[in-house]
């Protein structure tokens, strides 16, 4: 029951938000092996001086908080990431410097929607 959270500077339609979560939530389902139903995607805009990091270059931000059950191996967190940095670089037009991914780790149980509760992962 992944939390999928998109912080950008760049200013989007509603067209290319909507573009977004459908990208990003097949890119995870592809590269974590899972399906889509359980899929949290969010997509928030900010100015440009609401968001820093050290060794960014002219042109926007963006940066994905991917709040996720524990378990899955590197290898699958490194794949969804340099997915989702390379659709970033290439629709939004973000510098490769301006990107970043991080991911929180999360028991299956403290992943929670109204009728379920997320389990342990497992391949």
């Amino acid at each position: 029951m992944p939390l999928l959270s998109l912080d950008t500077t760049c200013e989007l339609t509603p067209a290319e938000r909507r573009d977004c979560t459908a990208t990003l939530t097949d890119f995870y389902t592809e590269e974590m092996r899972t399906t889509a139903g359980h899929v949290a995607v969010v997509v928030r805009s900010h100015p440009p001086d609401s968001m820093a990091i050290g060794r960014a270059v002219d042109g926007p931000l963006a940066f994905l908080d991917a709040d996720i059950r524990d378990g899955r191996p590197f290898e699958l967190k490194r794949s969804f990431a340099l997915r989702t940095m390379g659709y970033l670089a290439d629709a939004w037009g973000v510098p490769e410097p301006n990107l970043k991914v991080a991911f929180t780790e999360h028991p299956g149980q403290q992943l929670m929607g109204v009728d379920r509760i997320g389990g342990e992962w497992s391949p």
